[in-house]
């Protein structure tokens, strides 16, 4: 086990975040690590797969970050649940002057070329939400030429959908404002995400 951890400078604070997806998987290597930078707060998620929406440590953290904090992971894993969510995270800490860093692969988003990571994790959510909405929409189109009934008219628009995604995983935006907008209920929001594979 790796106990030389590197030094992290930055001005702001340095906020840990760490998770492990079983209760019999332990959190004593991650801790180690940020404990050793030191990290000024560390929140965690013991026991909570990935996959889980729900995720009390992160959201706890989410909440307490403010411009010029650097939030910090063991690895890029760690944070997000998928590809995409954690591209939308690292988007959301852009927009908010909040860097990151993983330390297994040596990313620190306050230097210049740890800059580029936020272009192109944004390049990457953009991307695979238009994959999504084409894919989505091919879907339809393929049912109607089969003549498959597909049943009363969804109440959002693929697109409407993606947009919505946005404002809530890297905008920030409460669940519930974001669905008032579009006149439907939050699970009707969440019922979309899922339908369109936007909540993995």
């Amino acid at each position: 086990m790796n106990t030389n951890w590197p030094h992290l400078e930055c001005t702001g604070r340095k906020i840990g975040y760490a998770r492990v997806s079983t209760f019999d998987q332990k959190l004593r290597i991650q801790l180690d690590a940020l404990t050793s930078l030191p990290c000024d707060k560390i929140y965690t998620d013991h026991g909570v797969s990935g996959a889980k929406s729900a995720r009390p440590g992160l959201n706890d953290m989410l909440k307490i970050l403010k411009a010029g904090d650097t939030v910090v992971v063991l690895k890029l894993d760690r944070l997000g649940r998928s590809v995409l969510h954690l591209s939308d995270l690292l988007v959301r800490f852009q927009r908010n002057g909040i860097h990151f860093c993983s330390i297994a692969e040596a990313i620190n988003t306050s230097t210049p070329g740890g800059k580029l990571v936020y272009h192109l994790f944004s390049a990457f959510a953009e991307f695979q939400r238009d994959i999504i909405i084409e894919n989505t929409l091919a879907g339809m189109e393929a049912a109607r030429r089969r003549g498959k009934h597909i049943g009363r008219p969804y109440s959002l628009l693929p697109q409407q959908i993606a947009t919505a995604h946005v404002a809530i995983h890297q905008q920030g935006e409460a669940r519930e404002k974001i669905a008032a907008q579009y006149g439907v209920n939050p699970v009707t929001l969440d019922r979309a995400f899922k339908r369109m594979e936007l909540a993995k």
